[in-house]
């Protein structure tokens, strides 16, 4: 669903930009900069989808047009000192990958046209004005992310009927996490669910939060971490997951193809 979304909807929302760089300076070859929270090894499918739209518009990378792919590979200090860089090439757009480089790209620049593509709530952040006009710098895709978690206790409660204990695992630092709760919460209230949250901030937190889940006889996990965490750990929460027999719902289905429920 998302690789379909950025095949068609990101390169439409840069295709004015790169337009209006090329009747500037026809010579010059327009340039994307990219930034990436993960590594190119967790993007693939991403990337491919982003090239594959920019070449159903005429745009080939190396050929007329230039991409500076620039990754974070999870580590969130290394955001600003990219985001700077891609400002010190001049490229002509900045595309995001999420709501924590949408603000290192704002924070290093005013000017330079930004697009972003996975951000759960950028107005409630302040990032733009409003979604229909978000004025400013910044444009491009927001996700259902936040809203959706309420609706994915729901579904959870259809798998299993007898539900009546959900642990929560999330990640405190992320800009949508606080909203995502509220939803979960409201939707545990009116399914008579409790919940019980823990706190995902690095890689190890993911096995602690399992034990503890099991410990405290959780009959499913709703999974609301955000980040390089899930990225890198697919497999191991993947494996986690199927070792503590609880069903698991996530936001993306690179996990359940893993073999999760």
């Amino acid at each position: 669903m998302k690789a379909k979304m950025l095949v068609y909807a990101l390169p439409a929302l840069i295709l004015a930009t790169i337009q209006f760089a090329e009747a500037q300076q026809p010579k010059k070859v327009p340039q994307i900069g990219y930034l990436i929270g993960t590594s190119l090894s967790t993007n693939v499918a991403r990337i491919e989808a982003f090239q594959q739209g920019l070449r159903e518009l005429g745009y080939v990378e190396g050929k007329n047009i230039v991409i500076e792919w620039r990754f974070a590979d999870g580590k969130r200090d290394r955001g600003p000192a990219l985001a700077a860089e891609l400002v010190r090439l001049k490229v002509d757009i900045i595309v995001s990958d999420s709501a924590t480089q949408t603000r290192h790209a704002k924070e290093a620049t005013s000017t330079i046209p930004i697009v972003m593509t996975n951000d759960g709530d950028p107005v409630g952040r302040g990032v733009v004005a409003s979604l229909a006009r978000p004025g400013g710098n910044i444009t491009g895709l927001s996700t259902l992310s936040p809203e959706i978690s309420g609706k994915r206790l729901e579904l959870l409660k259809e798998i299993v009927p007898k539900l009546s204990r959900v642990a929560v695992f999330g990640t405190s630092t992320s800009a949508s996490n606080a909203q995502e709760l509220r939803e979960v919460k409201l939707a545990a209230e009116a399914l008579g669910v409790k919940l019980q949250y823990f706190d995902v901030l690095v890689p190890k937190d993911i096995e602690t939060a399992f034990r503890a889940a099991a410990k405290e006889r959780s009959a499913a996990v709703l999974m609301n971490v955000s980040g390089g965490i899930m990225s890198f750990q697919r497999k191991e929460i993947a494996e986690l997951a199927v070792r503590s027999k609880l069903p698991v719902t996530y936001h993306r289905r690179d996990y359940v193809e893993l073999g999760d429920l």
